[in-house]
């Protein structure tokens, strides 16, 4: 994996994370050179141990996992021919000891992790050495019993030091009065007693120190001269002596270093895989199945760094598309997708367990490449784009079926027309050498293509309109928009900029949709609003099976409608002041007939346009008659009225609502766009889809327009009459 990749996709965090919970210097080793894998039978059995460590400690058991405190400096010594000291034997009976506990401990969880606890029968534990360190060693000091020699040399010395303190004593009853302090005193190794600076003269002997302040002159007297001669060779003896024991056990513990080696990687390996244990329990990971063919299929995945906030992700990818094209706006979680898609993917491949739903499964890829942030480089001399594209020159080069790549606004930062051309060419190479691409986009025209080319597929992250949060939940199948001016508004754009921006969008012309892109617009074929007929299926309604089904013969008949077709109901024209009184004049002399004016004023025929292309035309569709040559006044043209459920276009906002309330006496309107709730004039629509394109027969519209509560209210009224159970519209229902 390149270490870009691994970077951008904050792998390095993980591993940090893990190294907090390892307890030895060979588990902080394995940690630091974690990778991931490619071969599947390592990838399954590393994820096997992490699993069997992780049902050791969910039973709550302690693990005695050696701490190797010390062993490193050992290991690191053995065979320069270095005099091991008291404190490196005790390290290494504190770690062999700690070997044989492990083994033991381990020997009894060969049911619950048959795996791992095979290894601790390699564990070697030493016992002669144990034995004999534990014998010559005794708190941080070889003892008496390491060698009769030593023994007798230290039962010597303490005959010198009981000879010596008595004399002193002798001396300092004698000269009470002189002294600075009663007590005997030890400098260099050497019995002194303090005298004042004053009198110390009065004491033959030699001065071998003075106290801070001067005051006082530490002499040792002649008289204990000799004593201390004869102590200072018998504490050279013993020192011998004990350099002996040292160096005997020193080549006992040399014999054995491959076999303490041995044992320190298998107790490394232990510390190693029970921090990737204690990771997955902090993170509540879970080991997934995994995928030769590459078909990735998440449940309820999380960010390991965004486990309190993130909504949890469902995405899948590599069984009828291999190119997911993500769209939706700006702040929404497009990039935590693709991060969050990648980290996973690298830890599944590491062996760890992420925090996913039963049932998710991984793709395992040769190759995971990412594009995600600018790049720029001042050093380099790279701008946005020129960075970007030199990764896309490394994908391209590198793309094949074992491959996924991650792109984050693909081809952004250039011109959006040479963009939208670069961008669907280098996507069309890339499906062409099989990799598994998922990209993040504001193009509409990627959205469109992603619609219609086999093995693409669009998804969108949803979007409230009404509070302009975004959810963070990725719907597949859906094209998202960007919202930014709305964005723009909330984070506090001055209002005329955000008005004139509105200008200038609804000036320009319409942008062809995709059937998904319209579907977000229209409610009842969000995914959302069929999430509602679960609550219609608790209270009586249709399965919610059926809906489903609904709803994808309703996404076909969109994806059947012609781009001519779109273009002849979708199109906005702005009229002049005259225009517009006309239109207006003319519509309220159709009110009470339902007469429709042409958009223009004028009724005139599409040229070419043939008698099949009139009658195929939605029957909400003006019939236009050819004008006559003398005459040009507006001609009145019959429409159907606007029913509850009809798409139509509100030409004052260029976006498409569905009729949610029937046109009242002064010709308004209650029309849903995007989850609000408008009243608008009838002379402000324009039909744009009848309802019986839209929804099956007797489609219950409460699912849609009705929140959950006024629809449990219905259902109780329906079978009995309930004491002050009301159900309220008020007119700020409407914005």
């Amino acid at each position: 994996m390149e270490e870009y990749t691994l970077t951008t996709l904050e792998y390095d965090h993980i591993k940090q994370d893990i190294m907090g919970y390892a307890v030895s210097y060979a588990g902080r080793e394995k940690v630091s050179g974690l990778q991931p894998m490619s071969q599947l039978p390592q990838i399954y059995r590393a994820m096997q141990e992490t699993q069997e460590a992780k049902n050791i400690l969910e039973k709550g058991a302690s693990i005695p996992l050696p701490s190797l405190e010390g062993i490193e400096l050992v290991m690191s010594l053995m065979g320069t021919g270095y005099l091991f000291r008291e404190d490196d034997l005790t390290a290494v009976y504190t770690f062999l000891h700690s070997c044989t506990q492990l083994r033991k401990y381990m020997a009894g969880k060969g049911d619950l992790a048959p795996t791992i606890s095979s290894y601790a029968a390699s564990l070697r534990e030493l016992p002669a050495v144990q034995s004999e360190i534990l014998r010559c060693i005794r708190h941080g000091r070889v003892t008496d019993e390491a060698s009769r020699e030593l023994e007798k040399a230290r039962r010597r010395i303490g005959v010198v030091k009981e000879r010596i303190q008595k004399k002193i004593q002798g001396i300092m009853s004698r000269h009470q009065a002189i002294l600075q302090e009663n007590l005997i005193s030890v400098r260099n190794g050497r019995y002194v007693i303090p005298l004042k600076k004053e009198y110390y003269r009065q004491v033959k002997g030699s001065v071998l120190d003075y106290s801070t302040s001067g005051q006082t002159v530490f002499v040792e007297p002649y008289e204990i001269s000799g004593l201390q001669s004869e102590l200072e060779a018998l504490q050279g003896d013993e020192a011998r002596e004990e350099a002996k024991v040292l160096s005997l056990l020193s080549e006992m513990v040399e014999r054995e270093s491959a076999e303490i080696g041995m044992n320190i990687e298998i107790t490394g390996t232990y510390d190693f895989i029970f921090a990737k244990a204690r990771f997955a329990v902090s993170i509540g990971g879970i080991s997934v199945e995994l995928s030769e063919e590459r078909h990735t299929r998440i449940r309820g995945a999380k960010h390991p760094k965004l486990l309190e906030s993130m909504i949890p992700l469902d995405i899948e990818i590599g069984r009828s598309f291999r190119t997911l094209i993500i769209t939706g706006p700006n702040t929404g979680g497009k990039t935590v997708v693709l991060k969050t898609l990648g980290l996973l993917t690298l830890m599944v491949q590491s062996g760890l367990l992420i925090p996913v739903e039963p049932g998710s499964r991984f793709g395992i890829y040769n190759r995971i490449m990412a594009v995600i942030g600018d790049g720029q480089s001042i050093e380099q001399s790279l701008s946005t784009f020129s960075a970007q594209i030199s990764s896309l020159v490394r994908m391209l080069e590198a793309a094949d079926p074992g491959t996924l790549l991650l792109i984050d606004e693909l081809a952004a930062g250039t011109d959006p027309g040479e963009g939208i051309a670069l961008s669907t060419a280098i996507l069309e190479e890339l499906s062409r050498k099989g990799a598994s691409v998922l990209v993040t986009t504001h193009f509409n025209e990627l959205k469109t293509f992603a619609a219609g080319t086999p093995g693409f597929e669009n998804a969108r992250m949803e979007f409230d309109p009404l509070t302009l949060q975004p959810l963070y939940r990725l719907t597949i199948g859906l094209a998202g928009q960007s919202y930014a001016i709305e964005i723009a508004e909330k984070l506090g754009i001055a209002s005329q900029v955000l008005k004139r921006s509105r200008e200038l969008l609804l000036s320009q012309p319409m942008r062809q949709e995709s059937p998904e892109t319209f579907a977000q617009n229209v409610p009842s074929i969000e995914p959302a609003s069929f999430q509602n007929a679960d609550c219609a299926e608790s209270e009586g309604q249709d399965d919610v099976g059926a809906k489903l089904g609904q709803q994808e013969e309703l996404e076909k008949r969109l994806e059947g409608r012609t781009g001519e077709e779109a273009d002849c109901i979708g199109e906005i024209q702005e009229h002049s002041p005259d225009e517009q009184a006309v239109d207006d004049e003319a519509m309220a002399g159709s009110a009470g007939t339902g007469a429709h004016v042409s958009e223009n004023g004028v009724g005139t025929a599409h040229a070419g346009e043939s008698a099949e292309d009139d009658q195929g035309r939605s029957q909400f569709a003006p019939q236009e008659e050819p004008a006559s040559e003398t005459q040009k006044p507006p001609v009145l043209n019959a429409r159907k009225p606007f029913e509850i459920g009809d798409a139509v276009m509100v030409t004052s906002l260029g976006r498409v609502g569905i009729i949610c309330e029937a046109q009242d006496g002064r010709g308004m309107l209650g029309v849903m766009v995007q989850k609000q709730k408008l009243r608008i004039n009838h002379k402000r629509l324009k039909p744009y889809i009848a309802k019986e394109e839209l929804y099956p027969e007797e489609y219950d519209f409460d699912i849609v327009f009705e929140s959950k509560e006024n629809r449990k209210k219905k259902k109780i009224m329906s079978k009995r009459h309930v004491e002050g159970l009301t159900i309220t519209h008020r007119p700020d229902d409407y914005s």
